[in-house]
């Protein structure tokens, strides 16, 4: 009895000690990360609002995990060159996306092979929600609210309307109040923000709509007046009220859009969660409330709240940009 004793005691300690060393390489592998410098790519121009946030919160990051993280710019195609990119990089925490809702959502409409498959490629870690777009008007046409906006579209019969690109929130929104109010309101499309407030500011637009602070060289210069908001308010401007307080009915004055952080799919969960951990962390850093203060924008969220608002926009993101009834390219 005592032989047999041993000889299964000697098993017994002979599997734990056999088990113990892959116990412990699994635990010490995920408690190791990251083993080297974090690549932070961001698929839009370095300078631009991504690319800030990219910037002000990898810097906090570098500071709590002790590594190195480099910021790399890979515009282009909306944001698909640099995303697929990430797509394909190994899914191990050491490469990570910055980009925004258009690259997230609109890209699989727009394009016909944009290079990765959102769902089946990446997850999202953080976003930081989008803020309230202004729509502005040309102050020769004497429009304050929404209702003047509307009365002027149908008696002029045709309004210019500045979108910062095809396929944008503006364009969307345009799209989205001519449904509503049977307008003809004809959309003008720029490569980016700033030549479009440039436009308003030549007075060759009798409307745009786009961020708050791109927008100041048109406000501060009494070259447009503030009619609407898209989605939310604005702290700065708390009396323009938003295009549904307003009576717009379209599900897509309901969203915001966002910039946000993801990683290769297969990219392990505790890892993920460290890095949404880090995001909301940095909220509370000096620089970071600078940069959100700039651009008027809200806290990164959470990995659970990141997801649960892409499920909400998307749907709706992806039946306006239909509607839309751009070819894909």
């Amino acid at each position: 009895m005592s032989a047999k004793l041993d000889r299964r005691h000697f098993v017994a300690a002979g599997a734990s000690a056999f088990a113990m060393p892959f116990l412990s390489r699994g635990a010490s592998a995920q408690a190791a990360w990251p083993s080297r410098q974090i690549r932070m790519i961001c698929s839009y121009p370095a300078g631009g609002q991504t690319d800030l946030l990219a910037r002000a919160y990898g810097e906090f990051i570098a500071r709590q995990i002790g590594k190195t993280v480099v910021i790399e710019n890979k515009p282009g195609a909306s944001g698909a060159i640099g995303t697929a990119e990430v797509a394909r990089a190994e899914p191990d925490g050491h490469t990570v996306l910055c980009s925004i809702s258009t690259t997230y959502i609109m890209n699989r409409v727009v394009m016909k092979n944009p290079g990765y498959d959102m769902d089946r490629d990446l997850t999202l870690v953080s976003v930081i929600p989008g803020a309230g777009l202004l729509l502005v008007a040309n102050p020769k046409i004497g429009v304050k609210r929404l209702e003047d906006f509307v009365a002027f579209a149908r008696k002029s019969g045709k309004v210019n309307f500045g979108t910062y690109s095809a396929g944008s929130a503006p364009h969307m929104t345009i799209n989205e109040l001519n449904k509503q109010y049977g307008l003809s309101i004809e959309p003008v499309h720029y490569r980016g923000e700033a030549p479009m407030w440039t436009g308003m500011l030549e007075g060759t637009l009798d409307a745009a709509m786009g961020s708050y602070t791109a927008a100041q060289s048109v406000l501060q210069s009494d070259r447009g007046t503030v009619f609407a908001v898209h989605s939310k308010k604005v702290d700065a401007i708390p009396t323009v009220k938003t295009l549904p307080e307003q009576g717009a009915t379209s599900k897509f004055f309901t969203v915001s859009g966002f910039t946000g952080w993801a990683v290769p799919k297969a990219t392990p969960q505790p890892v993920v969660d460290r890095l949404a951990e880090l995001c909301v962390a940095a909220n509370n850093d000096p620089k970071v409330k600078e940069v959100l203060a700039t651009f008027v924008l809200e806290p990164a969220l959470g990995f659970k709240e990141t997801n649960a608002l892409y499920q909400r926009e998307l749907p709706v993101w992806i039946e306006s940009a239909k509607s839309l009834g751009l070819e894909p390219a």
